[in-house]
């Protein structure tokens, strides 16, 4: 929400960017006092319990004062940057709500590092409002199997909905409105779905301020101008210092408390198997060189994601969600598939939404366009949101397999370890194959020992045999 005083300054506030979050750290200013802002432009990047996000200002003016420093934690609803417009009204609607379907943002490449992945974020612990719609949705990459990690190319495709749902739009321009570029980039730095907006412009064209006025008010908090003391960070010490303190906070923080949840609530079994991936391995290489594959990366982990959502198909039951509220069992017919990634930030789980209805090239081509946001450390909190089942890999750093977590609301998680050349029984000789060991971890209320052996039996059928893959497909 904007406030205007006597001396045409014009007050922006914390926005609440995750979807009921309470508070968020500023990471970075973009402007100064004295510069010169424009409606839409990015002034900050904030750093919440689910993602780092950047925020554009809604008016047009001069930056009269920034209210806190780099590193300070602020409350959802506190001013933190106040700009001198002119005695110019400011644009409707100016202060932004980040919904949790904000699109991904495009990232350039960057150095790359094996991580430990699959305890990613889940839902804020913090004070929460009403949902008012089912949302879905790394300085690094995510977990492939033990090989060189890639660098997939990729393209943008947008957000799509967790729940699979195609509609139209209610401003009768289906999934594609009718909008200039400018206006597009506003809507996504808003986090404004177009198709939910009510066009006014000739021909039914969205406009700037269609936009503007499609954006919810900020929820004030009980105490709006209360005073934010800024995040500690971790304390100097000496060569001969016994303990270091880090406080924990941010994406971090959520972990830990997600991870708490999880493991004291939904009872975990983990199953494993160990197979011979050595015709997995062969077609990852026969894939490289295919034409439909060409601008894209393929790895391990592309046919490991492909393998786990046959064997749903297979399985359907696997797919679904625990209601303790009404204690109903919630089956999806839709898989939002999570790839587990780190980011200096903490571990995230950003997910591959409808990943059932893509093809093998669009699986690709959606891993790829995941790892490079994660490494760019813009996962939206959308993005975040709305999976059902998981995979991670402990394998990069070359260990066998893991019991992982489930992330809360998803019914299992798949740890795939490092594949190794290992001596093998094959065809009634002993020889070197690639090997590795699948762990299966599931919510034991969902589903029972034989589904999951069946899910975890499947899965290295496929990686075993992937011509499978047509088969059972």
């Amino acid at each position: 929400m904007t406030t205007m005083t006597d001396t045409a300054a014009a007050e922006f506030k914390m926005p609440d960017v995750g979807e009921g979050l309470t508070e968020a750290e500023i990471l970075k200013w973009y402007v100064a006092v004295g510069d010169t802002v424009t409606d839409g432009q990015v002034v900050c990047e904030v750093e919440t319990a689910k993602a780092a996000v950047e925020l554009p200002i809604p008016f047009n003016g001069v930056v009269a004062e920034l209210r806190f420093p780099e590193g300070t934690t602020v409350d959802v609803g506190q001013v933190i940057i106040t700009v001198d417009v002119g005695g110019s009204a400011p644009a409707p609607a100016a202060q932004a709500e980040q919904s949790a379907a904000a699109p991904a943002e495009e990232a350039a490449p960057a150095g790359r590092q094996p991580v430990l992945v699959g305890y990613g974020v889940a839902e804020s612990s913090t004070k929460r409002r009403a949902r008012k719609v089912d949302s879905a949705e790394a300085a690094v990459a995510p977990a492939e199997t033990g090989v060189v990690p890639p660098r997939p190319a990729v393209r943008d495709n947008g957000p799509q909905q967790g729940d699979a749902q195609q509609t139209q739009g209610v401003n009768g321009h289906g999934s594609r409105p009718l909008a200039k570029p400018p206006v597009r980039k506003l809507a996504k730095d808003l986090g404004v779905d177009l198709a939910t907006v009510t066009p006014s412009g000739p021909d039914g064209i969205i406009t700037r301020d269609d936009v503007h006025a499609a954006v919810a008010p900020v929820r004030e908090p009980e105490v709006a101008d209360a005073p934010v003391a800024a995040a500690a960070p971790a304390q100097p010490v000496g060569a001969d210092a016994r303990e270091t303190r880090i406080p924990v906070k941010g994406v971090r923080k959520a972990t830990a408390q997600a991870m708490v949840t999880s493991a004291f609530t939904a009872p975990h079994v983990t199953e494993f198997v160990t197979v011979d991936v050595t015709r997995t391995m062969k077609l990852v290489e026969e894939l490289k060189q295919d034409r439909a594959f060409e601008g894209l990366r393929v790895n391990p982990l592309l046919l490991v994601s492909k393998a786990l959502l046959v064997a749903i198909k297979r399985n359907p039951e696997v797919n679904a969600a625990w209601d303790e509220a009404n204690q109903e069992i919630v089956q999806k017919h839709y898989v939002n598939l999570g790839i587990a990634a780190a980011t200096p930030r903490g571990l995230i789980v950003p997910k591959i939404k409808d990943a059932q209805a893509k093809t093998l090239p669009e699986l690709a081509e959606a891993l790829g366009e995941l790892v490079t946001t994660a490494r760019a450390g813009k996962t939206s909190p959308a993005a975040m949101q709305g999976g059902t089942v998981t995979i991670t890999n402990v394998g990069v750093f070359g260990v066998d397999t893991g019991t992982p977590i489930l992330n809360p609301g998803e019914s299992a998680i798949l740890a795939v370890g490092a594949i190794k050349l290992q001596p093998w029984v094959h065809k009634g000789k002993v020889k070197p194959r690639q090997v590795t060991t699948l762990a299966l971890s599931f919510d034991h209320r969902l589903v029972d020992g034989e589904l999951g052996s069946k899910v975890l039996a499947d899965v290295a059928a496929i990686l075993e045999r992937p011509k499978r893959l047509l088969t059972w497909a």
